[in-house]
Order: C-alpha cells, then sequence, then structure tokens
C-alpha cells in the first residue's frame, strides 16, 4: 500500500506527474538474429573505421534475460576465428549490457542498441577502449513465428 504525506489530491497529481519505469523492448525484439556486419570505430588513429569481412553466426535474445552468441569473423588467411558467449543481458532505453563468464572470469560489455521492428534489424554498439572506440554490429531476426489461428 503506498502512502503518501501530502493531501490526497496533491499525492494524485505527484503520481501522475512522476515518469513511469521505462518501456522494454517489443515482443518481437525476443528472436534470434543473424549477423550480417561487424565495423570497428578506433578513435586512437586517423585510419577510416574499419568494416570486418565474413562476419557470420546467430545472436539469440530470450525474454528471460538470456543470450547465446556465436559469432565468426574471417581473419585474413588464417581462417575464420569463431566467438561462443552465454550469458544474461539486459536493457534499460537505449542501453544494453551483456553479463557473460569466459576464461579470465565474469565480464561484462557495455553498449547502445537501435531496433527497428518494420525491418527486424538490430544495431548493437558495444563500448571499446580506450573511451571512445567501439565496435557496432549489425543483424537482422528470422522470420517472426507463424501466427496460429
Amino acid at each position: 500500500m503506498f502512502l503518501c504525506p501530502l493531501p490526497y489530491p496533491r499525492c494524485l497529481l505527484a503520481a501522475l506527474l512522476l515518469p513511469g519505469p521505462a518501456p522494454g523492448p517489443p515482443a518481437a525484439f525476443f528472436a534470434t538474429y543473424r549477423y550480417t556486419a561487424y565495423t570497428v570505430y578506433d578513435h586512437t588513429t586517423d585510419a577510416p573505421p574499419t568494416r570486418v569481412p565474413g562476419v557470420g553466426g546467430t545472436l539469440a535474445l530470450r525474454p528471460d534475460g538470456t543470450y547465446d552468441k556465436r559469432l565468426s569473423l574471417l581473419m585474413g588467411d588464417s581462417g575464420p576465428r569463431l566467438f561462443a558467449q552465454h550469458g544474461r543481458f539486459a536493457t534499460q532505453g537505449d542501453s544494453i549490457r551483456f553479463l557473460f563468464t569466459d576464461a579470465k572470469g565474469p565480464d561484462v560489455q557495455r553498449g547502445t542498441y537501435r531496433y527497428d521492428a518494420r525491418t527486424r534489424r538490430l544495431t548493437i554498439a558495444i563500448a571499446g577502449y580506450p573511451p571512445g572506440n567501439r565496435g557496432v554490429y549489425e543483424l537482422v531476426a528470422g522470420a517472426p513465428p507463424a501466427r496460429r489461428k
């Protein structure tokens, strides 16, 4: 039960003026995406952003806050480099955070995201080091689930 120290009309007005919780992503956001591009922005050099060739793999974002990432990148003549990551993710506004454990122990990647519900495209920019650097991933969701009649 909410107890307000102000007279009722003022409490009601205060409750109406306070912002509510930020809305989360739409239900269609939770899907399995296919990586389509990866670009590295390195502000420690004058070089233009580097678009990494041979990007592949999937990112599954689930409504329960868990994710599975399977990313492959072509790294010159050495062939594809595979990355697998499993953990939890959280969104708040346009911020996204991935929490996982790798060989070095627990880690967190922070960034921003932009989801286009019309095209089912997702762009994730992960903050890099030093501050200002970032990696930008472009993804597209698979076909939406078939509607039941």
